[in-house]
């Protein structure tokens, strides 16, 4: 499941990506490691030009108190043994929890990279999950969106979840039996319109390419909620799949958090 996420893009690399406005951009913290309850950066089909900050962990409009569904099972009740060749139905358009949202309320979470691990071990064995290409960062996860409203205070509380299929091959090579749906840049503008027919949208619920991402293990003190800094996201195994055209910490180039070790090293030898 997809419960820890880094977001280290520069505003401007973000505004840029997907082409809106970041209106409040004193919110905006390079984070590498977002946990439930913090506010995080998503475009939202209610405004597709800007982006706004909601909490991550989805709450039910219905719900009489605030929850943190974190992720949406794309199947629903249906492949319940997490079969990688699952096909069949999508089962969250019939979820009480996110049937509305599914239909109407589809946010961009902006990403860099995510956090995973075994199924068993999980978090006790984690690794980053990053895209080859450097210029296929930020990326989207496909998220939906809901307003609850706290009766007791009357604050509206924005948050989300992202949505999950079944796992992919480099998954499968960490041990994970689900994986986070990642749009491509020509799925976005679709998943962002509510009037999108919902065959549509069901059939963007698909495991991403495999062959595009690489992962490779860190420290379990990403474990700690609110841990933030880029130690955490500093390499102590080598990747999943081998790479030879850039070094390991040139996927994750830490904008607003400093340099980054590799950075570091060439400076020096340029001295």
């Amino acid at each position: 499941m997809c419960g820890r996420y880094v977001t280290i893009s520069s505003v401007k690399a973000i505004e840029k990506r997907f082409n809106v406005k970041i209106e409040n951009p004193e919110k905006y913290l390079p984070n590498t490691n977002v946990s439930l309850g913090q506010q995080a950066p998503v475009i939202a089909s209610d405004h597709l030009n800007k982006v706004q900050f909601f909490t991550f962990g989805f709450t039910p409009q219905w719900a009489q108190k605030q929850m943190y569904l974190f992720n949406a099972r794309s199947e629903g009740d249906h492949n319940k043994d997490d079969d990688p060749q699952y096909v069949g139905a999508m089962g969250i358009i019939n979820k009480p929890s996110f049937r509305k949202a599914i239909r109407s309320q589809r946010c961009l979470v902006i990403a860099d990279a995510f956090i995973e691990g075994p199924k068993k071990e999980k978090l006790s064995k984690p690794y980053v999950v990053y895209m080859r290409n450097p210029a296929n960062k930020p990326f989207a996860f496909a998220g939906i969106w809901e307003d609850w409203v706290n009766k007791e205070t009357g604050e509206v509380v924005r948050s989300f979840a992202i949505i999950t299929s079944v796992t992919n091959g480099l998954l499968q090579k960490i041990g994970h039996h689900r994986s986070p749906i990642i749009l491509t840049p020509e799925q976005e503008s679709q998943w962002l319109n509510p009037d999108l027919p919902l065959a549509e949208v069901t059939a963007m619920l698909r495991p991403f390419d495999a062959r595009l991402m690489n992962a490779y293990p860190i420290s379990p003190a990403i474990k700690t909620p609110g841990a933030n800094g880029k130690e955490l996201l500093q390499p102590i195994g080598q990747r999943i799949e081998k790479e030879y055209e850039y070094e390991i910490f040139s996927d994750l180039k830490l904008e607003g958090m400093g340099s980054t070790s590799a950075r570091i090293r060439k400076n020096k030898e340029g001295e």
